[in-house]
């Protein structure tokens, strides 16, 4: 049971008698830390707040203990509790940082255990959710970026940040999730289990390589940065997750991945993982056509112009749908440029897929390259949602709340 204000203490069993570390580390959004420890306790937590020194400069440590289950603590030897790292990690059941700063998340990564906080994260084995905020330039920086990559593949979640109205009235990606959003995440890794649980998700990301000799080849600026968000998406959601990919990026906890280079390659995997798959998401972008004959030595620019002829790659999309199990969902995804829209409307009949993900490319920060993406999804049934810009992690949810709507 649900309202305005989030889980009810008679509602989500998750939280029934767990025990909640949360740390409030010491950015701004430190004051929507009130809103999710009380809403936590409401839904039936025992939430034991822990406040680093930066912190207490942001909200006071009063508002948190009169809110939590105990009194906030704050360092680790100003307490009648010698170890209170060691006990706190032990009794946790999950572990939030909310928020978490670029400096926290840097700690964490790092494994330093200089204060309360950090102590904690290394003394329990309880699940992790991290939740960061902080300015725009911060939040896009790429050591930041490798922090979170390599916190998730410790097995941590991340909620993304939104965009939205910042400190010093700047607008753009940083801004804390709101609390809802953050108590729902938590309930979901309480529970241990989420919407896709029992449910096969085969993925494809980046751009197909076609060799012309072995030093070239034709391909396109598909990062396959979606693709890894989507795999993650799935993953957080219960899915038992297959990702096959053309780059190389930090792999999401729990996904297994099958490397491809060409279409040819990408189709065979495909084709391999889709018999066991409820839904199949290709958000590859492979290219339309290859050199029909590649040069098997390195073409030499002395040599003149080479003559290429060029062939059709095989259409993966077409061969999934013509294949398809009964009840799989397909989804593809279309780049475009010029009325999106109506191209990929064209797309989804042309193909008798389930749905297509539209991106308009020319936009900015949309599409390839960027941490950003913003949709226009469109199904089979008729249905449409917008997705505004936002991070690609949110869009790769967009996408997975569209096929659970289909599996249905």
């Amino acid at each position: 049971m649900t309202n305005d204000r989030g889980p009810t203490a008679s509602g989500p069993a998750p939280f029934a008698g767990r025990t909640i570390v949360l740390g409030v580390t010491g950015g701004v959004a430190a004051y929507k830390a009130v809103e999710v420890c009380r809403r936590l306790v409401d839904a039936g937590a025992h939430v034991i707040p822990v406040m680093t020194a930066a912190a207490a400069r942001f909200v006071g440590a009063t508002t948190f203990s009169a809110l939590a289950s105990e009194p906030v603590r704050t360092a680790l030897f100003d307490d009648h509790d010698p170890i209170p790292h060691t006990r706190m990690g032990r009794r946790a059941d999950l572990v939030i940082l909310c928020p978490a700063t670029a400096d926290a998340i840097a700690r964490a990564a790092a494994g330093l255990a200089g204060d309360l906080l950090g102590a904690t994260l290394l003394a329990t084995e309880a699940p992790v959710l991290i939740c960061p905020a902080m300015h725009t330039e911060m939040w896009r920086h790429p050591s930041v970026q490798a922090n979170l990559d390599t916190l998730r593949s410790r097995g941590a979640t991340v909620v993304d940040p939104a965009i939205g109205r910042l400190a010093g009235g700047d607008v753009g990606e940083g801004r804390l999730a709101d609390p809802e959003e953050i108590v729902r995440a938590a309930a979901g890794i309480l529970s241990g289990s989420g919407d896709l649980v029992g449910r096969h998700v085969l993925i494809s990301a980046g751009g197909t390589r076609e060799p012309i000799d072995p030093v070239r080849f034709l391909s396109n600026r598909s990062s396959g940065k979606q693709g890894y968000a989507l795999a993650d998406a799935a993953a957080r959601r219960g899915a038992t997750v297959t990702l096959v990919s053309t780059v190389e990026l930090p792999v999401p906890s729990g996904v297994e991945v099958v490397a491809v280079e060409t279409a040819e390659e990408l189709l065979g995997a495909m084709r391999a993982g889709a018999p066991s798959a409820d839904v199949v998401v290709m958000a590859a972008a492979v290219a339309d056509f290859r050199v029909a004959w590649p040069s098997s030595s390195k073409l030499k620019r002395r040599a003149g112009l080479p003559e290429l002829t060029f062939e059709p790659t095989p259409d993966v999309l077409a061969a999934l749908v013509e294949h398809r199990k009964g009840g799989q969902v397909i989804i593809g995804f279309a780049a475009e440029t010029d009325d999106p829209v109506a191209a990929g409307r064209a797309k989804l009949a042309d193909k008798g897929i389930d749905a297509i993900c539209i991106n308009d490319v020319s936009l900015p920060g949309v599409g390839f390259g960027h941490e950003t993406n913003a949709l226009v999804i469109l199904d089979r049934l008729g249905g449409r949602r917008d997705v505004e810009l936002t991070s690609k992690r949110a869009a790769a949810d967009a996408v997975f709340d569209v096929a659970l709507t289909l599996l249905k």
